[in-house]
């Protein structure tokens, strides 16, 4: 039976290089020269550190975009608020990876409240779509791109 799974991941091969990215365009801009402004990752968070509040938002907006080149959802992204201490404004941005229950649960009652002939089940992070026809999953995973769920959906492992 044709199956794929639905879930919420961020490659982190391509998180590194929007990360290296974004710390380019920031050594290069005229605005931050002379500024003490980086990015560091560290697995699925990325700290953001400037002198001034202004320049971390700008930096937030280099990362996004960064983000955006290099295929990867900036809806994925949990920014923290800024921490102010001494002479250096840091904020945290951490990417979600993996659907939590409730999310999980929402989408299994969309494709239900779809009344298309499939089953979804929750496998941990994920969910599992399963039917008879092609043509049943891919009207699932159109439904799911079209619904404004919270976090950034990819559709792997569709299996024939």
């Amino acid at each position: 039976m044709p199956s794929f799974d639905v879930v919420s991941e961020v490659d982190l091969h391509q998180l590194t290089n929007a990360v290296d990215q974004a710390a380019r365009i920031v050594g290069n801009r005229f605005d931050f020269k002379g500024v003490d402004a980086s990015f560091k990752r560290d697995e699925r968070s990325v700290v953001m550190s400037a002198e001034a509040e202004f320049q971390v938002t700008q930096m937030e907006d280099m990362l996004r975009s960064a983000l955006i080149k290099c295929n990867i959802e900036p809806g994925a992204m949990d920014c923290g608020e800024m921490q102010a201490t001494g002479k250096v404004v840091r904020q945290t941005v951490v990417l979600r990876h993996g659907l939590d229950s409730a999310q999980c649960r929402s989408i299994v009652k969309l494709i239900k409240d779809a009344k298309l002939k499939v089953q979804a089940q929750i496998q941990d992070e994920q969910v599992r779509v399963t039917g008879k026809k092609r043509d049943d999953l891919q009207q699932v995973m159109a439904m799911l791109r079209k619904e404004e769920l919270d976090a950034p959906l990819q559709f792997t492992n569709f299996r024939d």
